[in-house]
C-alpha cells in the first residue's frame, strides 16, 4: 500500500508538472499570436493573412483557427471548420468577454492515430482509438474592440503516453516488489512460526506427560531464549516428577515394612494359645518399636508437608543459639555413653540471634544423633559453635565410618541411605537430614556436609545472627 500511495503520487505530480509545461507553453504562444494577428486581421486580405497563419501554425506546430464573435469559425488552418460553429467552452468565455485566455483538453477521433496501449485498458475501458488535444484560446483585438478569438489546438497525446507508460513501469515494479515481498513475508513468517510451532508442539506433548521433551530452537534470538528456557523448566518438572515418584515409593516402602513386622508378630500371637509369656512380651516390644518407628515416619512426612506446602512458619524470638546446643547435647548424652561414645562441646561464643528455638533445636537434635547411629562405639562426636561475621557456624563432627564421595550430593534427599541396611537397624527413616535443610533455608542459613571413607563426617550450618 506504500508503494501504491508512492508510485501514484509520483505519476501525479510528474503528470502536473508536465501538463502546466504544457499550458504555459500553449498559452505563450496563443497569446503572442493573437497580439499579432489581431490588427493584421482587419488590415490585410483574407488570403495574406491566412497564409500568414499557416506560416504561424506551422512554426507553431499545431491548428489554428480564427472564430468572429458570433461563434463561428472564419479562418482553419486545416481548412475543415469554416463556417461552423465551435462548441467549445474555453472559446465562449472569451467571446462573452469573461476572460481573455483560456484552455481546456478533450478527446478526438484519432484518424488514425491511436493512444498507447495499457496493460490496464481492459480493466479502465480506455478507447484507445480517440485521442488527446490540448485547445489554447486568446481573444483578438482591433482598435481596442474585441473582435473574436484565436483557438491553437495541439497535440498533448505524447505527454498523455509518457505518463501512461511510466504507470505501466510502476505497475510492473510493484508487482515485482508485491512478489519480493509476499516471498520474503512467507520466509519470514516460517522462520518465525516454526519455532512457535515447535514450541506449541512441546507444550501439547508436555500436557501429556511427556516431560523429557526438548525444544530445538538455533540462534540467540528471542525464541531461542524462550526455548532454553521451556527445556528448563521442562527438565525441572521431570525431575520434580522422577523425585515425586520415588518419594512415593520410599514413603509406601517405609511405612509397608514395619506395617509387615507388625502383622507377622500380631498373626504369631493370634494362632499360638500356649505361647510363651516371655516370647509374648518380646513380641509386644517389637510392636512397640514398629510402631514408634511408624510414628516418626508419619511425622517427618507431615513435617515436610508442611515445609513443601509453605504452612510451617517459624516463631522467632531471641534467642541464644548456645543455649539450644548445650540442651541438644544434653539430650543425647545418655545415648553417646550407652556405646562408650564421648560428646566434646566447644562453644566459643552465645550467637545470639531472631529464630525459632525449637526448629533449630530440632536441627541439632538431627544431626548429633545421625553422629551417634554412625559412629562405632567409643568414637567421638565435637561439637563447636563460633560466630564468624554475621554468621553463626555450627559444626558436628564425628569419628564414624564416613561417606563415600559419590554419596555425598544425595546426603539431603528425602529417604536417602548410604547403607540401607544399617541405617533400617538404627531405625532412620531417611528425612532426617532432608527436614534440617529445610529448617536451615527457613533461616536463611546454609548447610554443608565433609566427609571421607572410614575418617569421619562434619557438617556445617551457618545462620544469620543479630
Amino acid at each position: 500500500m506504500s508503494f501504491y500511495l508512492v508510485a501514484a503520487s509520483t505519476i501525479q505530480l510528474v503528470g502536473d508538472s508536465l501538463f502546466e509545461d504544457a499550458i504555459r507553453s500553449g498559452m505563450t504562444s496563443v497569446s503572442q499570436l493573437a497580439a499579432t494577428l489581431g490588427e493584421r486581421m482587419q488590415t490585410e486580405t483574407a488570403d495574406a493573412f491566412y497564409k500568414r497563419l499557416v506560416e504561424a501554425a506551422r512554426s507553431g506546430g499545431g491548428r489554428l483557427l480564427v472564430v468572429d464573435m458570433d461563434g463561428k469559425v472564419q479562418f482553419d488552418t486545416y481548412d475543415e471548420r469554416c463556417g461552423t460553429r465551435l462548441a467549445l467552452s474555453e472559446v465562449y468565455t472569451l467571446l462573452r468577454g469573461e476572460r481573455e485566455s483560456d484552455y481546456g483538453f478533450h478527446l478526438t477521433e484519432g484518424e488514425g492515430r491511436q493512444q498507447m496501449p495499457s496493460v490496464l485498458d481492459r480493466l479502465t475501458g480506455r478507447d484507445i482509438d480517440q485521442v488527446w488535444e490540448g485547445c489554447f484560446t486568446a481573444a483578438l483585438f482591433a482598435d481596442g474592440q474585441r473582435t473574436g478569438a484565436l483557438l491553437l489546438v495541439t497535440s498533448v497525446q505524447d505527454t498523455v503516453d509518457s505518463l501512461t507508460s511510466m504507470r505501466d513501469q510502476m505497475l510492473g515494479i510493484f508487482l515485482l516488489a508485491l512478489l519480493v515481498v509476499m516471498m520474503l513475508a512467507g520466509l519470514i513468517s516460517r522462520i518465525v512460526t516454526k519455532p512457535v510451532a515447535e514450541l506449541s508442539a512441546g507444550i501439547e506433548r508436555m500436557t501429556k506427560g511427556d516431560y523429557q521433551h526438548r525444544v530445538h530452537v538455533p540462534g540467540r534470538s528471542e525464541m531461542a531464549q524462550l526455548a532454553a528456557a521451556f527445556n528448563q523448566m521442562s527438565e525441572q518438572v521431570h525431575n520434580l516428577d522422577e523425585a515425586r515418584n520415588q518419594f512415593v515409593s520410599n514413603a509406601s516402602h517405609e511405612l509397608k515394612t514395619p506395617l509387615a513386622t507388625i502383622k507377622i508378630l500380631v498373626e504369631s500371637m493370634m494362632y499360638q494359645d500356649d505361647m510363651d509369656p516371655q516370647l509374648r512380651r518380646e513380641f509386644l516390644g517389637d510392636i512397640d518399636k514398629e510402631i514408634d518407628r511408624l510414628s516418626s515416619v508419619v511425622g517427618d512426612l507431615l513435617t515436610l508437608v508442611h515445609i513443601d506446602s509453605h504452612k510451617l512458619r517459624l516463631r522467632r524470638e531471641m534467642m541464644i543459639f548456645a543455649d539450644t546446643v548445650r540442651e541438644s547435647v544434653a539430650r543425647l548424652t545418655p545415648l553417646a555413653k550407652k556405646r562408650g561414645q564421648e560428646i566434646k562441646t566447644q562453644i566459643v561464643d552465645g550467637c545470639e540471634m531472631f529464630a525459632d528455638p525449637g526448629k533449630l533445636a530440632q536441627v541439632c537434635y538431627n544431626i548429633i544423633e545421625n553422629a551417634i547411629k554412625y559412629t562405632p562405639d567409643g568414637g567421638t562426636i565435637t561439637v563447636t559453635l563460633r560466630k564468624a561475621g554475621r554468621d553463626a557456624v555450627l559444626e558436628i563432627t564425628d569419628t564414624g565410618v564416613g561417606i563415600p564421595q559419590e554419596d555425598l550430593p544425595h546426603v539431603f534427599d528425602r529417604f536417602y541411605r548410604v547403607d540401607k541396611a544399617r541405617s533400617r537397624d538404627t531405625g532412620g527413616t531417611g528425612l532426617g537430614l532432608s527436614i534440617v535443610q529445610q529448617i536451615v533455608r527457613l533461616h536463611a542459613g546454609s548447610v554443608t556436609v565433609q566427609s571421607e571413607r572410614g575418617k569421619g563426617t562434619t557438617f556445617t550450618v551457618q545462620l544469620p545472627v543479630k
